[in-house]
């Protein structure tokens, strides 16, 4: 019991870090995707952290065989090429108010899949903490304007493909874990994602130029992007949710709207409202509800 609620504890302050890693990257990517069009900067983010990352994987030879491939692909096909993508295209043809909005329902995705694929028992805590959440975060973006409600609606879809995929992406990816090291399986996604993406990116460069004289700003936005959001990020995610039951662990995709509306307000002087911190308080206790049935599903599965 008492290494359950270490690991249960490990997991939350992996995955609250890699969604507040996220909350923060709606910032650096407003400025770098201005200069770098987004499938470019897409095999510019995964390069960099497959640099890193294989790195560790190569200095610990943690390899993985080549018959768990076709898994890995699928989690690189689903998660970078698909999801991330969809995430820089969808945010562009769209607004960052509409991709924040539409892209919250990747908790709602995950605990699906976690039911169909991990065969997990999703119990009523855990669904309505992420509808409390989810209700959080409606109330922390606000209502859309009218300026909103006028955007693309091709770009709204592919931002919930992004949020569909991600939810795939993760239960994916718990799924390898169980079997081989969160440092491992984000690597070789991050490996296959850019062979997957790289025909997407040469499309991209064919019918829009880059000037390739950045700014150290842009240069450093590259690297957070590629470093921290990344490699950094994609391993704490994949890490919290192999110590946490995929159920659970949604409802700390919630922390990334706080952190980037908090940022905002931070960096770039938008205005916090009282709907800020009234929705802040129903996220919280939203993941707090969706955890409290975690150590028993652990006992009846494991000992």
């Amino acid at each position: 019991m008492n290494n359950q609620w270490k690991n249960q504890l490990f997991g939350a302050i992996c995955l609250t870090l890699a969604a507040a890693i996220w909350g923060g990257v709606y910032v650096v990517s407003k400025v770098v995707l201005e200069v770098i069009p987004p499938f470019t900067l897409l095999i510019l983010r995964f390069g960099i952290a497959l640099v890193v990352l294989g790195a560790f994987v190569v200095a610990r030879k943690e390899y993985i065989p080549k018959k768990e491939y076709p898994l890995l692909m699928a989690i690189a096909f689903v998660g970078v090429t698909i999801s991330i993508a969809a995430q820089f295209l969808g945010t562009k043809l769209s607004t960052a108010h509409m991709g924040a909005l539409i892209t919250s329902a990747s908790p709602a995705f995950i605990a699906i899949f976690a039911v169909w694929l991990l065969k997990e028992r999703i119990h009523w805590q855990q669904t309505a903490g992420i509808l409390l959440a989810t209700l959080g975060v409606l109330i922390v973006i606000g209502v859309p304007s009218e300026a909103d409600t006028e955007t693309s609606m091709i770009g709204n879809v592919i931002l919930l493909v992004a949020a569909l995929s991600w939810g795939l992406y993760t239960v994916l990816s718990k799924k390898a874990t169980q079997r081989y090291s969160s440092l491992a399986v984000t690597t070789y996604a991050a490996l296959f994602g850019l062979i997957f993406s790289s025909p997407l990116m040469l499309w991209e460069l064919s019918v829009t130029p880059v000037s390739w004289t950045w700014s150290w700003q842009t240069w450093m936005g590259v690297l957070y992007i590629g470093i921290i959001s990344t490699a950094g990020a994609f391993y704490l995610w994949n890490k919290g949710f192999e110590m946490m039951h995929a159920g659970s662990g949604a409802g700390f995709f919630f922390v990334q709207p706080i952190v980037g509306a908090f940022l905002g307000w931070l960096l770039l002087s938008e205005h916090l409202g009282v709907g800020f911190f009234i929705g802040a308080c129903f996220i919280f206790l939203g993941v707090m509800l969706s955890n409290l049935q975690q150590a028993k599903p652990k006992q009846e599965k494991h000992s």
